[in-house]
């Protein structure tokens, strides 16, 4: 009865099997269900007269007589019934406790089927606002978010964070704590045409008193043409607009818009927040990690090591998807690889020895935040450039590693060391530059990742070299002068060329004095006119060795 039973058979089909060959046999009452099957779906799609045609299969007339198999592999394949859930996997061996028994020798279990198809980071997402993690600020007691919620109220809003934060989580959290029709839609797979319908359907619905909330993830993927759809509706409150983007708002965000919604930054999830979610995947019978390895089974638990969970917890950057689906990964790996080991060992062997190891061969590398083209870029060569301004060579070297781990090109990381030789050291170490110059062409021939040495050279030898701004200074005044004075003089004479005869007889370079001719200081006017006397170069600002 077991054994039938773990092949995926119902407990009344595998009794009346047994009942009907006599209970011997395994094999025979395997084969009766198969033909017996077989013959009623016969039964619904032929005639009486068909079936009495059918030959006996080599098989079956073996079993009938009592013939032996030769080998497992003439064993009749299971069917799996179809108000039967899929073959439940086992984490122990058949008698051990808390298990529903091994699979068939020579058989593969499945892994995926039915709702543990559904990616472990989608089916633990929070059900109510109070599951979310790390953004007390938001959803915590007197906050903005949660005293709408708790009015039944809501306004426009753009929720803004970094991916793995829980924006979407967040709002199909609130579409449950609050009486509005909720449509979701994705600006990866929706166009300006459906989005007209929901809106021209929110806004007939709101005449019968039925407010709409309408989200649009990734909305920064809609032109700023595609956003002013929304306009009209949002001012007149045919609808609650929440949008989630992972980019800054002030440069993917129409400003129209914008200034319809308010914005809600979504912080970073911290280790803490990460274990939190992971333990929940852990000890979730009915949705966890559980799911993904046994299909659903009853009776046995997951168990992961403390070192692979702090591992993972901070591997993973903040970033909840990443962590969970790398945990769902290390779990069906690792079960994998133990399932097809013959000795078989107990749960609790498993557990320790394989966990930490198969966490980090499901995560392949550290999950590095980084955004070549979006706002995380220019936050860390933010961080870069002001860690060497301020002298701290280990925080530089930090975030030059967060680039290059993240996946920045060495030239550009060396460019901008190019620029800040001279923009914040200068003259206090001119060799500075001529040094950011040589790692720009190390970095060109050897590329990554064999230049990631001189581009560190050259970041700490920046971070500690003397500082000085006044190059810097002296050409921001003189370009800020110039854009802005009412109006640019002309060239005074004595400075002009004169090539020529006529230019010579207009007084071009007339009175100039040539400074290689004369020993000592010359006496001599380099400035138009109204310019006469100013200074762009601020010495006494920084003392005369500078």
């Amino acid at each position: 009865m077991e054994q039938l039973m773990d092949m995926g058979f119902s407990r009344e089909l595998a009794a009346q099997a047994l009942a009907a060959t006599g209970g011997k046999s395994t094999l025979t009452a395997t084969e009766w269900i198969l033909s017996h099957r077989k013959m009623e779906s016969v039964n619904t799609t032929v005639g009486p007269s068909f079936r009495q045609q059918q030959p006996e299969s080599n098989l079956t007339k073996r079993l009938r007589q009592g013939e032996p198999l030769e080998s497992q592999q003439e064993m009749p394949a299971p069917v799996v019934p179809h108000s039967q859930s899929p073959l439940p996997l086992t984490l122990a061996p058949s008698g051990t406790p808390g298990t529903s028994g091994a699979a068939a020798p020579g058989m593969k279990t499945p892994l995926w089927s039915g709702k543990n198809q559904v990616p472990l980071a989608e089916r633990m997402r929070p059900i109510s606002v109070d599951d979310i993690v790390g953004q007390d600020h938001l959803l915590g007691p007197r906050c903005i978010l949660r005293s709408l919620l708790d009015n039944n109220s809501l306004s426009s809003i753009i929720l803004w964070g970094p991916p793995g934060t829980g924006k979407t989580s967040l709002v199909r959290s609130i579409a449950r704590s609050v009486s509005f029709r909720f449509v979701s839609l994705s600006a990866v797979s929706s166009g300006v045409k459906e989005v007209r319908e929901v809106l021209e359907e929110s806004k007939r619905l709101q005449k019968f008193g039925q407010r709409t909330l309408l989200f649009l993830d990734e909305i920064h993927r809609f032109n700023k043409a595609q956003q002013d759809t929304f306009l009209p509706y949002v001012e007149a409150g045919h609808i609650v607009l929440i949008g989630a983007t992972t980019e800054n708002p002030s440069f993917e965000i129409n400003a129209a818009l914008l200034s319809r919604c308010r914005v809600l930054m979504l912080n970073k999830l911290q280790p803490d927040h990460i274990w939190k979610l992971l333990e929940r995947a852990i000890l979730d019978r009915e949705k966890g990690v559980l799911l993904s390895i046994k299909g659903g089974s009853r009776g046995d638990s997951v168990r992961i090591e403390e070192d692979a969970l702090q591992f993972l917890s901070h591997a993973a950057d903040g970033d909840a998807r990443v962590a969970l689906n790398s945990l769902e990964i290390a779990g069906m790996a690792a079960f994998a690889a133990w399932e097809s080991n013959l000795q078989r060992p107990q749960m609790d062997e498993w557990c320790s020895s394989t966990q930490c190891e198969a966490v980090k061969d499901a995560l392949q590398r550290s999950h590095v935040l980084y955004d070549k083209t979006g706002d995380e870029h220019y936050n860390i060569i933010s961080a870069l450039h002001k860690s060497m301004r301020g002298g701290d060579a280990d925080a530089a070297i930090y975030w030059l590693a967060r680039m290059l781990e993240g996946g920045e090109g060495p030239l550009y990381v060396a460019r901008r060391l190019v620029r800040f030789a001279s923009e914040d050291i200068g003259l206090a170490d001119p060799q500075a530059l001529v040094l950011a110059v040589a790692c720009y062409q190390a970095c060109h021939f050897l590329g990554m990742p064999e230049c990631n040495v001189n581009l560190a050279q050259c970041v700490v030898y920046l971070s500690l070299a003397p500082k000085s701004v006044i190059v810097y200074n002296a050409i921001v005044a003189a370009q800020c002068l110039v854009r802005e004075g009412e109006q640019n003089e002309p060239v005074p004479l004595h400075l002009r060329n004169a090539p020529t005869q006529l230019m010579k007889d207009l007084g071009y370079s007339k009175g100039y004095i040539y400074p290689p001719n004369h020993v000592g200081p010359v006496e001599q006017e380099y400035l138009p006119p109204s310019l006469r006397g100013h200074q762009f170069l601020q010495w006494d600002k920084e003392g005369a060795d500078q």
